[in-house]
């Protein structure tokens, strides 16, 4: 599974909330009238049951009328609705933003040019990323039915067989399309698969864990590089760099349901540093698409400054203060930190306008993030 397993809750809406919200629209501007007298009520009285009465019923009963044919689909799809948000949350639909990054980087790295195969890779990574968001859910269920029981599988809006057989079918689905771009696609993308599905069921609680996450997101890489050109090795410095920062992520996300250690996120800042400063330092073997000082240099400068202003300051109020809320965010923001990162590693290794497209995801992943949340 590639980054956003733990439990952050920022920007979350409850289903109940919006209950309560649809409860006071329905009912806002007057009480509504039941027309059942009650003995000993003194309104009761014929004399009180005048024709006001009965064309205060006659409205109720002809605005129900109206209002049926617009509210029983409404309750219909109330319960699919609710599906659909209880699926979005346990894939961290919001998430998806980060993943054709991954794979626009490797073609990138390895100079080629995106076409169908590209895309057949962009399809199989997000199947494998999805499967791992899913099976991570299934195998810390007991977990998260202790530490985070709004969760959708402690909540019981999702049954764990049902993500478990998501989780099968969607890595089926990635490797099937991994097949169709190719062998060389294919053979990343099998210990891609293993790697989420070790790391799910296995690694994820042990020193491993990062590790394996961060292998995760560099295998992503080089499925692009493979599935756009057959070759991965020029692509291995890129993937090694978006490496890093899984594994700075994911080491500061294993303290998210407790008081930590400001070790992690302080870590972390000094990685987010570093990377930003390769990102914009000279090559010692410059890529063949990118002559030295070209027009990518500068784009490259302010995409990387855009990955160092997301994650910075949330790690540094981390390390200040490593309480569960502020290092949630700090992961939050290490996980949308991916785009820009992707963006900067597509400008410098010559390839613009994805740089420019991926980089255009960001303020879309934070828009639905605010509603779901990405971890």
């Amino acid at each position: 599974m590639l980054p956003g397993d733990a439990g952050h809750q920022g920007g979350r809406v409850t289903d109940a909330g919006k209950s309560r919200d649809g409860d006071r629209g329905a009912g806002a501007g007057r009480a509504p009238s039941s027309g059942v007298v009650r003995p000993g009520d003194a309104l009761g009285s014929p004399d009180r049951r005048t024709t006001e009465d009965r064309a205060d019923r006659a409205d109720q009963a002809d605005r129900a009328d109206r209002a049926g044919r617009r509210t029983a689909p409404d309750r219909a799809g109330s319960r699919p609705s609710g599906r659909r948000r209880a699926w979005a949350e346990l894939l961290r639909l919001p998430a998806l933003f980060t993943v054709p990054g991954d794979v626009l980087a490797g073609a990138a790295a390895a100079g080629g040019r995106p076409g169908a195969r590209t895309l057949l890779a962009v399809g199989s990574s997000v199947c494998l990323y999805e499967a791992g968001m899913a099976l991570n859910d299934w195998a810390d269920r007991a977990e998260d039915a202790a530490e985070r029981p709004h969760r959708p599988l402690p909540s019981g809006r999702i049954r764990p067989a049902a993500a478990l057989a998501a989780a099968c079918a969607l890595t089926g689905a990635g490797l099937a399309l991994a097949a169709r771009a190719g062998r060389p696609a294919l053979t990343v993308a099998a210990p891609l698969a293993a790697t989420v599905w070790a790391y799910d069921l296995a690694l994820k609680h042990t020193p491993a864990g990062p590790v394996a996450m961060a292998a995760a997101r560099g295998l992503d890489l080089l499925l692009g590089a493979a599935a756009t050109t057959g070759r991965t090795r020029a692509a291995l410095p890129s993937a090694a760099l978006l490496g890093t920062h899984t594994l700075a992520v994911t080491t500061v996300s294993r303290q998210e349901t407790r008081y930590g250690s400001p070790l992690a996120p302080m870590a972390a800042l000094a990685v987010t540093g570093l990377l930003t400063r390769m990102l914009t330092g000279r090559r010692d073997r410059p890529h063949p698409a990118v002559p030295p000082g070209g027009p990518t240099a500068g784009l490259t400068t302010a995409l990387a400054a855009a990955y160092a202003a997301t994650a910075a300051r949330p790690y540094f109020h981390a390390a200040l203060n490593p309480s569960p809320p502020l290092t949630q965010r700090a992961v939050g923001a290490g996980i949308r930190a991916t785009i820009p990162l992707q963006a900067a590693l597509n400008a410098r290794n010559g390839a613009p306008v994805p740089a420019l497209l991926i980089a255009a995801l960001a303020p879309l992943g934070a828009r639905f993030a605010r509603k779901v949340s990405v971890t």
